[in-house]
């Protein structure tokens, strides 16, 4: 729920411009007794919406430490006390006068998305039995979502997007995070943490009963008992170690591909041209902000189908399937807006494609790019693998924020076709490389790469794993 706050205040910075423009000129009015440069004025704002990203970046650094270190439900209620700061910080500024402490609230909330979106995945995904882990790990992606249209709703003028309810707006945030720190306290530490990462078997098979019930328990408990004699003690591995660890070569390649893909697949593009092409379509400008809850609702709609599909139709498919939809319709938008004023129902055309691309990202990409990162690594590289996916998620995401722009006025409409040529890639990487891992355990989809990692040499590798698993399982 937290983190779907989170989305909901990334996005509704964006609506308070004008708000927080004049908060800017106001402020510095009063202070130095002269008028703020426009030029001064852009570049507080560019660093007031920006600086929510370099905080994401130093979460997701620092987000798989905490997990390891503190534990999965432990570095969840740490992160709400500085979602908690970074509310007060917001909500405070606009009454002390002192726009610095808007920088340092949203660096701070961009810190607790960065957290929360590095361990979040890896608790879903590690308290949940493997038939239903996929829904669970989803759970991000829904609230996500739902975060994020909320925040298109709480935004329209009619409710706190006034000019005297943006700093309440903003300091939204803690109230989701109050209410993790209230409940998340009676929910047990993930099993596969305490019994693999502390050695404490007793807490581990008290937290299955709790989760799984006293009559189902047993299955789970075996499946981490054998993970936990797969890795024979190995200890939690740092990012860096990961890069020269053969045994994780493709698994980390996929990561950072479909990472990568989805913040580059074109989604920003969508956004960025939702306006115009409604504008187009004839819908006036009073009534744009209420079309565009359509868009959140779409991908929040998504979210939820594909909580109720993961575990029925599986990653590959739906993963798979969405990159090849926005592929198809990234040539339907680049066609379309081509020929936005040749026929009067070309821009409904653009307009249905908007909505069908964004509802192909959620179906797939959207939601299943975490849930992967999660699954296709065992226990001892986990935590470090997470680190990795959200730093490239997270630069990423900056780095099309700074290009994006350029992109779009050096080729118009025609950035579509840099984005089809993306969704195609990967595609085929997908197609190529990754496995099915539903209905499987974590040691079943690390023996799925092993056929990649070493070619030939894996079936000696899976016979030298059994061997040694069942040799401990008899100790």
């Amino acid at each position: 729920m937290l983190q779907g706050w989170m989305g909901c205040c990334a996005y509704t910075i964006l609506s308070l411009l004008q708000h927080i423009h004049k908060f800017l000129n106001e402020t510095w009015a009063s202070r130095y007794h002269v008028e703020l440069n426009p030029n001064l004025l852009t570049f507080l704002w560019s660093v007031i919406a920006s600086i929510f990203s370099l905080g994401g970046l130093c979460g997701a650094l620092i987000g798989g430490s905490m997990a390891i270190q503190l534990g999965r439900k432990g570095a969840l209620l740490m992160n709400n006390v500085i979602a908690i700061l970074a509310a007060i910080l917001m909500g405070i500024s606009f009454s002390t006068g002192l726009f610095e402490l808007l920088i340092v609230g949203r660096f701070l909330i961009g810190i607790n998305s960065g957290v929360g979106l590095c361990v979040q995945p890896l608790y879903l995904g590690e308290i949940a039995p493997k038939h239903l882990r996929g829904g669970m790990a989803m759970g991000s992606s829904i609230f996500l979502t739902g975060g994020i249209l909320a925040g298109q709703i709480i935004g329209l003028r009619e409710i706190l997007g006034a000019e005297a309810y943006w700093p309440l707006l903003l300091s939204s945030s803690c109230v989701p995070a109050f209410a993790q720190l209230l409940f998340l306290p009676w929910f047990p530490e993930s099993p596969r943490y305490l019994l693999i990462d502390r050695g404490d078997e007793l807490s581990c098979a008290k937290a299955l009963k709790r989760f799984h019930g006293s009559s189902q328990y047993q299955r789970e408990m075996a499946d981490i008992q054998q993970e936990c004699f797969a890795l024979d003690g190995e200890k939690p591995k740092k990012p860096w170690q990961l890069f020269t660890d053969g045994t994780v070569r493709w698994q980390l390649i996929a990561v950072v591909v479909i990472t990568m893909g989805q913040q580059l697949s074109g989604i920003n593009a969508i956004y960025f041209y939702a306006t115009y092409v409604f504008e187009q379509a004839g819908i006036s400008a009073e009534e744009i902000p209420y079309v565009t809850l359509g868009t959140g609702a779409c991908e929040c709609l998504t979210a939820l189908t594909c909580g109720l599909l993961i575990d029925r139709v599986g990653r590959r498919y739906l993963i798979l399937g969405g990159y090849l939809l926005m592929t198809l319709w990234s040539i339907v938008l680049t066609f379309s807006l081509t020929y936005q004023e040749l026929y009067s129902w070309v821009p409904y055309v653009s307009m249905m494609s908007i909505f069908a691309f964004i509802l192909s990202f959620g179906l797939g990409p959207g939601g299943i790019t975490n849930t992967l990162t999660a699954e296709i690594f065992v226990q001892s590289s986990r935590p470090a693998a997470c680190m990795i996916g959200g730093t490239v998620s997270w630069v990423s995401f900056f780095t099309i924020g700074m290009l994006f722009p350029f992109i779009v006025k050096g080729l118009k409409q025609y950035c579509f076709v840099v984005f089809l040529l993306e969704c195609s890639l990967v595609a085929a990487f997908i197609f190529l490389v990754i496995p099915e891992t539903k209905n499987k355990s974590f040691l079943e989809i690390k023996k799925e790469f092993h056929k990649l990692n070493f070619g030939r040499k894996s079936k000696e590798k899976e016979t030298e794993l059994n061997e040694r698993s069942q040799l401990r399982g008899e100790h």
